[in-house]
């Protein structure tokens, strides 16, 4: 059985549209802790609370349906993609605890235990302890995990932290999107599934180590939301105004193929609808690139936005660490606080 065939939308796209997840945060009341180092409220990556002067918990939870058809490759993806939230605050992981939704009836369960096989193979990668965890019935697999990290409480990297004068930079090539989307309708080549695995299936602990190395002022993952929404994320928590170069970006091979055969997920769509009016996108923009803007990524790089001086170092060190790391734009102070402060040329 494909597993991709068993889900109607594939890793990260399956997850609930930004338009969604705004409508029913509207109206949920806000709450005052004085240990909430940081909470939902700018879209972060993951939440912080303090215990000690020079220790907090980073938390996150993570969890989606197949986006591969091996079983083990997918409890791959799904843990790296867990993971990367803390790391993307600068935070180490500790602990993992399971989420699991499998059907009943109709379906080998030793099927789940591969899926299983595969996180604690990244667990173990990341020296990440698991604890437990909670499973139910769903017609549809389902898998991630909650992850709990520590941090330095006074080297938390926050959506809004970004400077003017950042240079920014990604350390994975964009497109998991769309050749999982291709590999769903069985037409995505090998070679391109098994780049974009190769992609998934790393860990950001690599990039944010690195990346804390260095004057990085702050650090998002890109994932659901595809390239355009955690981007603008941090420009409208930062107050900073982001210019993206479409000729820097870095495609995983088969991208722009299968955005020019027009496989979008949902996913993209939504990101598009929502995020589109908030972002100038120049007529020199490729339609074909225009997609892979809004392309939601599952388990996607770092998205590192460091002080000026540091630019040349950084991308040198990530790519000698063998990442596939590149510089996209640069941010500066906006000129219009009300118009899009994204623009693609």
């Amino acid at each position: 059985m494909r597993l991709t065939e068993a889900a109607k939308s594939a890793g990260c796209a399956g997850k609930l549209g930004p338009k969604e997840l705004a409508l029913a945060l509207r109206d949920v009341p806000h709450q005052q802790f004085s240990e909430v180092l940081v909470g939902y409220e700018n879209s972060d990556d993951a939440g912080v609370y303090q215990l000690l002067p020079d220790l907090a918990l980073v938390q996150t939870v993570d969890y989606f349906p197949p986006i591969v058809d091996d079983p083990y490759t997918f409890g791959r993806i799904a843990a790296a993609n867990a993971l990367s939230d803390v790391y993307a605050m600068g935070g180490r992981p500790k602990t993992a605890l399971s989420i699991v939704g499998f059907p009943a009836l109709g379906m080998d369960f030793s099927i789940l235990g591969q899926i299983m096989s595969g996180g604690m193979a990244v667990l173990n990668e990341a020296g990440v302890a698991l604890l437990g965890g909670h499973s139910v019935r769903d017609d549809e697999i389902k898998f991630g995990y909650a992850i709990t990290g520590v941090i330095d409480p006074k080297k938390i990297k926050q959506n809004n932290g970004a400077k003017p004068g950042n240079r920014v930079f990604l350390s994975k090539p964009l497109g998991t999107g769309l050749i999982t989307t291709a590999l769903k309708r069985g037409k995505a080549a090998p070679d391109h599934v098994q780049a974009a695995v190769d992609a998934m299936s790393q860990l950001n602990r690599k990039a944010s180590e690195i990346a804390l190395q260095f004057q990085v002022d702050t650090m998002t993952d890109v994932t659901g939301f595809g390239l355009i929404g955690h981007a603008q994320e941090v420009a409208k928590a930062s107050g900073v105004s982001i210019a993206i170069d479409h000729r820097k970006l870095g495609l995983l091979p088969g991208a722009l193929e299968y955005s020019r055969g027009d496989f979008v997920s949902t996913g993209l769509n939504k990101n598009r609808e929502f995020y589109g009016p908030h972002v100038t996108i120049s007529d020199s923009v490729p339609p074909e690139i225009q997609i892979i803007l809004f392309d939601p990524q599952t388990s996607g790089g770092l998205l590192i936005f460091c002080q000026s001086q540091d630019g040349d170092s950084l991308l040198r060190s990530l790519c000698e660490a063998g990442l596939a790391a590149f510089e996209l734009g640069t941010t500066s102070n906006p000129t219009n606080l009300t118009g899009p402060l994204l623009t693609v040329t």
